[in-house]
C-alpha cells in the first residue's frame, strides 16, 4: 500500500493543499478549526512529510548544528532537551558533534556543519578559539550556550548568572556559620566569574583572610586532588564550594577518604544542579543554572535570527536558584 501524499491529508480534511502546507510549517495564519481538521488527518491517515522534499522546495536543510564542548557534562543534557524541544517544535533536526573530540583528532570544529548545509548552529560549551565562530556567523545564525566568553558581532549569547550563583552558594556557607571557605576554582570565563564572586562575597562579609582558592580543571579527579590538598591543610577550611558538581564529587570522595564526614565535618557545595547532584547517594546543595532555559532561549534566539537576519548579538543571563540539600549544615565549632 502506497503511504499517504499530501494530498490525502487535503481530501481528508477537506482543505487546499496549500492550507496543509501551512499547518505543517507552523504557520500562525490558520483558523483554529482548520489546524484541528489538517493535524487529525496526519494522525488518521498516518501521514510523514518528506523531509528531502521540503527542504529541495523550501531551500532549507531544516537541520541545526549542535557543537559541543565536552559531550561528558551531565549539565548540556537538561541543556539540549530545552534546546531540542523548540526546535522540534519548528520542524527542525538536530546534529550532534564533540568539539573536545574534533580537537583530539584534529578535524575542523564547524567545516563538516558547513559541509552539510545546517541552517544554524549552537555552539553549547566553551570553545578554545571563539574566533572561529566570527566567520561562520557571516554565513548563518549562530548562537552560544553556556559559555561567557566575549561572543564576535552578530552572535547570540544564553547562559546562566555565574557572578549571581557564586554568591548565592558562598552566601548560604556564610549563614550556616562557616568561615573558613574554600573554593575550588575552574578556568576560562565561567570560572574565572565564579571566582571572582566567591572572593568578592567573601570580602563583602569581612572574611577575604578567611577565603581559600584552590586551582581546579572541572573533573571529578581534578576536585579530588584540588580537595586532598586543601583538607590536608592544618587549619583546613570547614566548606568547600566547587566550581561545578561534577569537581564536588571529587570532594566528596577525598573527604571520605580522610574520615571526615559531609556535612557533620565538612560541608560542600557544587554547581549546575545536575543529575549527579541529584542522586539519592549523592545529594548535592548545589546552584541550579536552569540548563533547560539557557537551551529554550538559544533556540528563541536561533529561531529569530532565521525570521529577522543579521542586527547585533544579544546576550541574556538566567536567573540561578540554590537547592539545599544534604552535603550543608552549620559547622561543628562555632565560627568554624
Amino acid at each position: 500500500m502506497r503511504p499517504p501524499t499530501i494530498r490525502d491529508v487535503a481530501d481528508r480534511a477537506g482543505v487546499s493543499k496549500s492550507l496543509v502546507s501551512l499547518v505543517l510549517r507552523g504557520t500562525g495564519q490558520v483558523r483554529p478549526e482548520k489546524r484541528e481538521a489538517v493535524l487529525r488527518a496526519v494522525r488518521e491517515l498516518g501521514y510523514r512529510p518528506n523531509a528531502a522534499a521540503r527542504s529541495l522546495s523550501e531551500q532549507r536543510s531544516r537541520t541545526v548544528g549542535v557543537l559541543l564542548n565536552d559531550l561528558r557534562n551531565p549539565w548540556f543534557v537538561d541543556l539540549l532537551d530545552g534546546l531540542n524541544s523548540l526546535l522540534h517544535a519548528g520542524g527542525l533536526h538536530m546534529l550532534l558533534a564533540d568539539a573536545r573530540l574534533s580537537r583530539r583528532t584534529g578535524g575542523r570544529l564547524t567545516g563538516p556543519f558547513l559541509d552539510l548545509g545546517v541552517d544554524g548552529l549552537v555552539v553549547v560549551g566553551t570553545l578554545p578559539d571563539p574566533t572561529v565562530l566570527g566567520a561562520v556567523a557571516e554565513r548563518l545564525p549562530v548562537v552560544v550556550a553556556g559559555a561567557r566568553e566575549p561572543a564576535p558581532a552578530g552572535v547570540d549569547l544564553v547562559a546562566g548568572d555565574d557572578e549571581a550563583g557564586a554568591r548565592l552558594a558562598t552566601e548560604h556557607l556564610i549563614r550556616l556559620g562557616h568561615r573558613r571557605i574554600a573554593h575550588i576554582a575552574g578556568h576560562g570565563a565561567v570560572g574565572e566569574l565564579r571566582r571572582r564572586s566567591f572572593e568578592a562575597t567573601m570580602r563583602a562579609h569581612g572574611l577575604a583572610d578567611r577565603a581559600l582558592v584552590e586551582p581546579g580543571d572541572m573533573t571529578e579527579e581534578g576536585g579530588y586532588r584540588s580537595a586532598v590538598r586543601l583538607l590536608g591543610r592544618p587549619d583546613r577550611p570547614t566548606a568547600v564550594f566547587a566550581v561545578n558538581d561534577i569537581a564536588s564529587v571529587g570532594v566528596l570522595s577525598a573527604a571520605g577518604e580522610l574520615g571526615l564526614r559531609v556535612p557533620g565535618d565538612l560541608s560542600v557545595t557544587g554547581y549546575d544542579n545536575t543529575s549527579i547532584a541529584r542522586l539519592r547517594h549523592v545529594w548535592l546543595t548545589t546552584v541550579d543554572t536552569a540548563p533547560h532555559e539557557v537551551g529554550h532561549r538559544a533556540a528563541r534566539f536561533l529561531l529569530d535570527r532565521f525570521e529577522r537576519p543579521g542586527g547585533a548579538g544579544r546576550v541574556h543571563l538566567a536567573t540561578p536558584t540554590l537547592k539545599i540539600r544534604g552535603t550543608t549544615a552549620p559547622p561543628r565549632e562555632p565560627g568554624g
